[in-house]
């Protein structure tokens, strides 16, 4: 029998970031109460400001009326407090720094301030969910629900069932992800899931054959555009990613794995060193306004 998620009505966001703010405009869209923290209450503010924006373009289009846009910002409380918003949620989705000690740490603490009842998830796309549930007190009650950015326009979320997650566990979020309107996957934990585990090595070659000369980037990115019909071509795809995060995801993988095809492209390293990150610095691979 699947299990049923129609008892969580309550959810923590951590993080209130790119992917947490997305993360939290998809609960608030599909009727939960959301709690948005972060370390500041300026980060948690701007997070809430960003979803106003996102839903503010979506009035404009003609998409959703300025009532619903109210009742969707109307659900979500941004804080810092989480001793206090959070002590009666059902479910926390963590989606801060993609750093292990820092994730475990989070962990630790908010194991001891949401209920028994809860769930707790992290956005991770790539590191162990077995070790940071390790931290916890309910590591069958902890799983990767990793979304995809931007969470309300990607239509997937990938689960990851860690060593001691349970069946019910990951059957109720599976429920839930349809009552989110996404698509879901399920991987038994191993380094970079599914979609990193196949993305990291198919960005990393584009990197490679840049460092070589073989093509231009606008070359590069319009041979995959339009000769795989992907939607946007690796090197754009980098810049819209974050060449740091991907530089951190791909050491991971290769430190795990151990094989060569994870090893990080030399220009990957060079800027990063250089700060050229993509559109979160104005330049990576391409130069942004």
């Amino acid at each position: 029998m699947t299990a049923d998620s129609s008892w969580i009505k309550k959810v923590v966001v951590a993080g209130a970031g790119q992917m947490g703010s997305g993360i939290a405009q998809v609960f608030a869209q599909s009727g939960y109460e959301v709690i948005l923290s972060d370390i500041t209450d300026e980060l948690a503010q701007a997070g809430k400001a960003k979803i106003e924006k996102d839903l503010t373009r979506l009035v404009s289009k003609g998409k959703i009326t300025e009532e619903r846009k109210k009742e969707i910002l109307d659900r979500i409380t941004p804080t810092t407090d989480l001793e206090n918003f959070a002590k009666d949620a059902d479910l926390l989705v963590e989606a801060i720094i993609e750093k292990m000690e820092i994730k475990k740490e989070f962990f630790k603490r908010v194991d001891g301030i949401l209920p028994e009842r809860a769930i707790l998830a992290s956005n991770t796309s790539s590191l162990s969910i077995t070790e940071m549930a390790s931290v916890t007190s309910r590591p069958e009650k902890f799983l990767g629900a990793h979304f995809f950015n931007p969470p309300p326009v990607m239509k997937l979320i990938e689960f990851i069932k860690g060593y001691q997650t349970s069946q019910e566990t990951l059957e109720t979020m599976i429920d839930l992800g349809k009552k989110l309107g996404k698509t879901t996957v399920i991987a038994v934990e191993a380094p970079g899931f599914i979609v990193n585990r196949l993305l990291m090595p198919f960005l990393n070659e584009a990197y490679f054959a840049l460092q070589e000369g073989v093509a231009t980037p606008e070359d590069i990115d319009t041979a995959i555009k339009l000769g795989l019909n992907h939607p946007m071509g690796p090197l754009e795809l980098s810049d819209f990613i974050g060449l740091d995060t991907i530089l951190y995801v791909a050491e991971y993988l290769f430190t795990e794995l151990g094989e060569d095809k994870y090893r990080p492209c030399p220009l990957l390293r060079k800027m990063v060193r250089a700060g050229k990150l993509g559109r979160k610095t104005g330049e990576g691979f391409y130069k942004y306004k």
